[in-house]
């Protein structure tokens, strides 16, 4: 079937459609919209039997859902209808949710109803982007493989909407509002309900700020809204009944429109405030906790989790320690789990936000050049990445460092750095080849298409895909960690003999060499525009430059 996708950005469930169908042999072509005027030429073009829209802001013009079957996927059960469903699902406490595959009309959200899909919501009050990203991209795609069978089907006839549905506003910053006095919950609720955008106005520590990325902790008595302690850029803010911990903000001021970690953002303004740090194999205490280890028989298990993936030097750094910490364990077997995102290379928001952006830029690929480097030359241990969640860039890199790289069916990986101008580094030239081939990573870097679990895994680069429950991941992880576990003595001996091989027919450190050599023209001279790209991607209103934007972007 020839089908079209329509986007408002290649998210993640943008790219999770365009993998599932391409698997299924259909003919996919997509088309990034920014103007709505260039829908109709982008449907002429395709001439698709079906149009499927999984995540499209802009109305379908009715001269091309009244030529062709077009579905739109709706983040809301069957009734809803608004811009604004999941913000008011988590602000309101709702316990199931759910997925609406209709057909466009010149009603909004009102079309006939082609099937849904319904999920209870997680107990606590969820990250917006954490429930897209989860029950509802894992709903949504189940649901757009429903439809297209459904378009093969001449006898399948759409029900008629429920025209007695529920239809919400869009949510304003108003809506939003809560003070500091309030309960916890009530707080935590009202900020997640808005993250990743637009985030919610408030003020710390007298500053007009956006808040983000927030979580319940535990502060000595003091006034709501006064600001108990920090740790590791995210600050802790005493509400009416308990705290919360704030891990990212972002000025609300002309020129800063930047998301950072909260304490970046407050800068001077937080002098006196004392910094709580935790051991690196504690218990876990109240609030967001990056890095933490924890022994289990022969496996040591390392988890990391930066907020969206990106990693900074200073991130970059205090895992690199930790690494080294684990390694020097007597384990048999190190794992290496990210969080919702396994990793997405270096922080592009501190990167811009520096008043060098260019040696910002280059300490932060060092640092992480840092990491791959004790990921590949552990040889000590089996070392196995356990991607929970997708990755990009130097995030793929790094856990391709490593000697056995588990998948959560259904992530999606994106093994390139040219749509960011930049040639790439984390030994890439060393990583990628070594597992698909030297013509492969050509082609997967210069390609700049997502790639699934279960064609990375058919290419070679991951070695192994378990099942897609999120619940039953971590689990799977560890068994197969303890199986490694039992067979180390001849993993690690052929680990080390082809460690030895590889350093002998060329020393690792002449990639990092190389790489850094290609990198220090992106950086400094940024001749393949870093910069804009890098502001494009941090300010996505505007669309990328063309020059750098892959052919799978512009609708080819």
């Amino acid at each position: 079937m020839r089908i079209l996708l329509l986007y408002s950005a290649f998210n993640g469930l943008s790219q999770r459609a365009w993998t599932t169908l391409r698997a299924r042999g259909h003919h996919v072509t997509v088309h990034v919209v920014h103007d709505p005027d260039t829908i109709p030429g982008a449907a002429a073009a395709a001439g698709p039997d079906l149009i499927v829209c999984p995540f499209l802001r802009r109305r379908v013009p009715d001269a091309v859902w009244r030529a062709y079957r077009t579905i739109i996927i709706h983040p809301g059960p069957p009734g809803d209808r608004g811009p604004s469903s999941l913000d008011w699902a988590i602000m309101d406490g709702e316990r199931q949710w759910g997925v609406t595959a209709l057909q466009a009309t010149g009603d909004l959200d009102a079309g006939p109803v082609w099937g849904s899909r319904s999920f209870p919501m997680p107990a606590e009050p969820p990250r917006k982007s954490t429930l897209y990203n989860a029950e509802v991209a894992d709903a949504a795609v189940d649901l757009i493989a429903e439809v297209v069978t459904k378009a093969g089907d001449p006898g399948f006839a759409p029900q008629n909407h429920d025209q007695a549905g529920r239809s919400r506003p869009p949510v304003r910053q108003p809506d939003r509002g809560f003070s500091w006095d309030d309960e916890t919950g009530h707080v935590l609720r009202r900020i997640r309900a808005a993250d990743g955008r637009p985030g919610v106005h408030t003020t710390l520590a007298g500053v007009p700020v956006a808040v983000f990325d927030a979580h319940p902790g535990t502060a000595t008595p003091g006034e709501p809204g006064t600001i108990a302690a920090r740790r590791h850029g995210a600050v802790l803010v005493r509400t009416g009944d308990g705290a919360v911990w704030v891990g990212h903000a972002r000025r609300l001021s002309p020129g800063a429109p930047v998301k950072l970690p909260a304490a970046t953002v407050l800068g001077r303004v937080l002098a006196g405030v004392p910094e709580v740090l935790e051991p690196l194999a504690a218990e876990q205490p109240p609030g967001p906790r990056e890095i933490a280890y924890r022994r289990l028989d022969d496996v040591g298990l390392l988890r990391f989790d930066f907020y969206n993936g990106a990693m900074s030097t200073a991130q970059c750094r205090r895992l690199t320690a930790a690494v080294r910490y684990a390694a020097a364990q007597d384990t048999r077997v190190l794992v290496l789990a990210g969080g919702e995102v396994f990793a997405n290379g270096i922080h592009l928001g501190l990167i811009e936000a520096h008043p060098n952006p260019a040696a910002e830029a280059w300490r932060n690929i060092t640092a992480i050049n840092d990491l791959c480097r004790e990921i590949i030359t552990s040889t000590g241990q089996v070392v196995v990445s356990a991607l929970a969640g997708g990755a990009g860039a130097g995030g793929v890199m790094l856990a391709l460092g490593a000697d056995v790289v588990l998948a959560r069916d259904g992530i999606v990986l994106n093994p390139h750095y040219e749509t960011m101008g930049l040639y790439g580094s984390e030994y890439w030239t060393y990583v990628l080849p070594r597992r698909v081939g030297e013509a492969q990573a050509r082609l997967l870097t210069s390609r700049c298409e997502p790639v699934s679990a279960g064609e990375a895994a058919a290419l070679g680069m991951v070695d192994e895909v378990l099942p897609a429950d999120r619940e039953r991941f971590p689990g799977a992880v560890l068994d197969r960690a303890a199986e490694l576990a039992a067979a180390s003595d001849a993993l690690l001996q052929r680990k080390r003999a082809a460690r030895e091989a590889d350093e002998q027919r060329r020393p690792l450190e002449t990639y990092r060499v190389r790489e850094l050599a290609e990198m220090s023209h992106d950086i400094f001279e940024d001749r393949h525009g870093f910069a804009a790209a890098r502001r494009a991607f941090l300010h996505p209103a505007a669309p990328a430059p063309a020059a750098r934007r892959p052919a799978l972007l512009s609708g080819g």
